[in-house]
């Protein structure tokens, strides 16, 4: 088993290699050996993904839940894993320091912390706020012993908030208070990731989903690095389970288990 810091420095190896790569994101330890036995190099954890697997809708799951599950996915595979930390689970930059300090005893080698506040009145922290936040998360990562990659998230576009200048002078004053990666989840088209990928100078993680019909290589043709996925893989699998409990129930067949994967090759990859 490799230790915190090869996985650490092998993770963020990635981020220097010339090209894109996909960072999976697993909700279980299943779901991660399963991705790791497919030649993944790196996982991310969704926080949606894993609060609708235990019955709890995205944003309703405690740090020390978030702390157990990121223990659990780290223990799953040897591969370097980021926990999606949404706003650190506090509003004060003192309190998202601790919990970058507290994922990293998890257990993981990478983590997010975005401008999200989760307040419907005001969903996005003030400007000052969010880069403090930021300013506070990196002392925090950069007092560890190992190099920490830490994701700066810009929530405006993901949120409702159609503002890209804004969300590029966010990504910009995080870049300058030393986050790793760079994130605004939810642009739409390959002209927005090149605009955010040349207004910054540090590795830009794209979330696949919203931009339709794209490629990995387009992605980085684009300038992207890193390319997740959120909840994506997870409601998919919801999607399954959800389209066979209607056939059943309405149709009393049982067509959907023609698609379903063979348990001896769950097996086979789960046990390489």
């Amino acid at each position: 088993m490799a230790t915190q810091a090869e996985k650490a420095k092998k993770f963020w190896a990635l981020h220097e290699r010339s090209g894109a790569f996909i960072i999976p994101n697993p909700w279980d330890p299943g779901s991660a050996r399963l991705l790791a036995a497919q030649g993944f190099e790196a996982l991310a954890t969704t926080s949606s993904g894993y609060a609708n697997s235990i019955g709890r809708a995205d944003g309703a799951v405690s740090l020390e839940e978030k702390l157990a599950h990121c223990c659990a996915l780290c223990a799953a595979t040897d591969l370097p894993v980021s926990a999606d930390l949404e706003k650190c689970f506090s509003d004060s930059p003192e309190g998202a320091a601790d919990t970058i300090r507290l994922a990293a005893e998890a257990g993981v080698v990478g983590g997010s912390i975005e401008d999200f506040s989760g307040d419907s009145d005001k969903p996005i922290y003030d400007f000052d706020l969010a880069v403090e936040r930021v300013q506070a998360a990196v002392e925090a990562a950069r007092s560890l012993d190992f190099h920490f990659t830490l994701t700066a998230r810009a929530e405006n576009l993901l949120r409702g908030r159609q503002d890209l200048d804004d969300t590029i002078r966010r990504l910009q004053a995080f870049e300058a208070a030393g986050a790793d990666v760079l994130y605004a989840p939810a642009l739409t088209t390959l002209e927005e990731v090149r605009t955010v990928v040349d207004a910054v100078n540090k590795p830009v993680n794209v979330l696949a989903p919203p931009l339709k019909n794209v490629t990995v290589a387009q992605l980085g043709e684009a300038g992207a690095k890193r390319i997740s996925i959120g909840g994506a893989l997870a409601r998919a699998v919801i999607a399954t389970l959800l389209r066979a409990g209607t056939e059943m129930r309405n149709q009393g067949s049982f067509g959907w288990t023609a698609d379903a994967t063979p348990g001896n090759e769950i097996n086979k990859l789960l046990s390489a």
